[in-house]
């Protein structure tokens, strides 16, 4: 029988099939489209999708794929009348190696992502639609549209705004649409050498805008947003190529017939809808089938991806027998909170954006903030954060990177690296460290990855190192990042987050701590299947 079966092959899916393949579980992803979508929609990864990627082994090639995000050149009765680049003042810090997302299209992340998951034996099944759920406690039969069934342990439905899988579930997606603010999108071919491709051009009119932003990895390739064309009575025209061609003559003055080709038309209206849970039993919502929100601020992909970060290490840790089923309900407990906070945050950007458009000079930009590169999001409210941190982050927070080097080699290496991959991360800082470090590595196997962390100072002469890593923290990023005073101990949670800063000594904190997140070794006689319970008090 299947682990899990993940329906819908989009960023969110994908994310999380290649994070559970690699924990070595069997997995299925299905997708009604008959074929691959060669949808550019979103724009791209923010900085904190990034080190989600970077975790996944894919984000080189994401970087290379993408391009990093343009200036924004504003126009005003097709005169230029502002560029602004909101990045300008950023750079990369020791705890934060992506201070800006990466711009690339949609269906060109996804083909890296499914190229991922082809290196674990698992391939997308295309033309594979999800019409009936029966969970009987112990798994879910899933009913396919061609009359076949399948059986899974569990099932997480990632199939957008339209889910098919809420539906089945009964879930209601509780909000609304605002039917008076809408665009119209689509890609679109211009014309070489009629616009600069090293800027993210926007119109902004009275009567409308138009905003051309490049496609990265293409020559000709654009995404198109607009204000709708009107008929005579106000009422909102469908996307066309002609139509696209006035609005682009309208607002660019220049000619219609510079604009090609248009394909993947589609009219968006704003929608801000959240489900009220995100399981049922044995099935779970990710990504836009569990919420959707205003486009500013860019955070609709970049929400599902990191849903799926936070669900899969707790799905296979039940799955393994290595945790209580219990675990599976914090997926819901913290990232329903983040959900709602986007809705906020996304609308707020939204009305300031559009204020600052109706005056020259606005655009896109305003809807650019700090806490929309997604570092800044943690679950310090959940059962899983515990008190605890000496001024630095908290329980619950991201784990910020630190350079550092391999005490062994000398390499240079960065926290990120030791964090990479299906474990627990244990990061010990003095001596006192060591026999929390060692106990952990006994106790939990191969499910913990334990690093002893030096100063300046080398190893001492005969430091126990058995089962355990040794870094060196020589310019002190990493007790800066983690604000460490003293000997301590750092879990960090398979997804990235902190989960326990205790103090070196208190050894039953980090005992208690890491048998929540993972049962100490059962009897290999013991079967896995016996272990999982699917029992849900929701």
């Amino acid at each position: 029988m299947t682990d899990v079966l993940i329906v819908g092959a989009g960023p969110t899916g994908l994310t999380l099939a290649c994070d559970l393949a690699r924990r070595g579980l069997a997995v299925r992803i299905v997708d009604k489209s008959p074929r691959y979508p060669r949808s550019s929609r979103s724009k791209g990864p923010n900085p904190r999708s990034l080190e989600v990627l970077e975790d996944l082994g894919v984000v080189d090639a994401v970087l290379a794929a993408g391009a990093p995000p343009l200036p924004m050149r504003k126009y005003r009765d097709g005169v230029p009348v502002a560029e602004t680049d909101p990045y300008a003042t950023s750079s990369p810090t020791p705890d934060a190696p992506y201070d800006r997302g990466r711009l690339i299209a949609q269906w060109r992340l996804e083909e890296i992502l499914r190229d991922r998951l082809a290196e674990y034996g698992v391939r997308v099944e295309t033309g594979t639609e999800v019409v009936g759920l029966t969970d009987d406690g112990a798994s879910v039969t899933v009913a396919l549209a061609d009359g076949s069934t399948t059986g899974a342990r569990f099932v997480v439905g990632c199939d957008g705004a339209h889910s098919r899988v809420r539906k089945l579930l009964g879930v209601p997606f509780d909000g609304e649409t605002d039917e008076e603010q809408m665009m119209v999108c689509g890609d679109v071919e211009i014309t070489p050498g009629v616009l600069d491709r090293g800027v993210w051009h926007q119109w902004f009119d009275e009567d409308g805008a138009v905003m051309l932003c490049p496609v990265p990895g293409t020559r000709t390739g654009w995404w198109f947003q607009a204000g709708p064309e009107r008929d005579a009575n106000g009422r909102p025209l469908a996307p066309s190529l002609d139509g696209f061609g006035r609005l682009f003559a309208r607002h660019t003055r220049l000619p219609a017939g510079h604009l090609t080709e248009a394909s993947l038309l589609s009219t968006y209206r704003v929608n801000v809808r959240m489900a009220d849970h995100y399981r049922v039993g044995r099935t779970f919502l990710a990504g836009d089938a569990a919420h959707v929100h205003a486009i500013a601020g860019g955070l609709g992909m970049n929400t599902g991806i990191q849903d799926a970060f936070n669900l899969g290490w707790k799905l296979a840790q039940v799955l393994r027998g290595r945790a209580d089923p219990g675990l599976l309900d914090t997926y819901e407990e913290e990232r329903l909170p983040v959900a709602a906070w986007t809705l906020d945050l996304t609308s707020e950007r939204l009305r300031e954006t559009l204020a600052a458009i109706r005056k020259p000079g606005g655009g896109l930009d305003t809807a650019v903030t700090p806490s929309t590169s997604g570092l800044d999001r943690g679950y310090r409210w959940s059962s899983l954060a515990r008190p605890g941190g000496h001024g630095g982050p908290r329980s619950g927070d991201r784990a910020p990177d630190a350079p550092c080097t391999e005490a062994a080699t000398g390499a240079p290496t960065r926290l990120f690296r030791a964090f990479a991959g299906p474990h627990i991360t244990l990061l010990g800082f003095g001596a006192g460290a060591e026999r929390a470090l060692g106990e952990a590595t006994t106790t939990h196997g191969d499910a913990v990855r334990a690093f002893r962390l030096y100063g300046a100072e080398p190893p001492e002469p005969g430091a126990p190192t058995a089962g355990r890593e040794a870094l060196h923290d020589r310019q002190g990023h990493a007790r800066a990042a983690y604000g460490i005073d003293r000997d301590t101990v750092v879990v960090v949670r398979p997804d990235n987050h902190v989960g326990l800063i205790a103090d070196a000594d208190d050894h039953d904190a980090v005992r208690r701590y890491l048998d929540a997140l993972d049962r100490p070794r059962e009897p290999d006689s013991m079967r896995v299947a016996d272990m999982v319970d699917g029992t849900h008090k929701g």
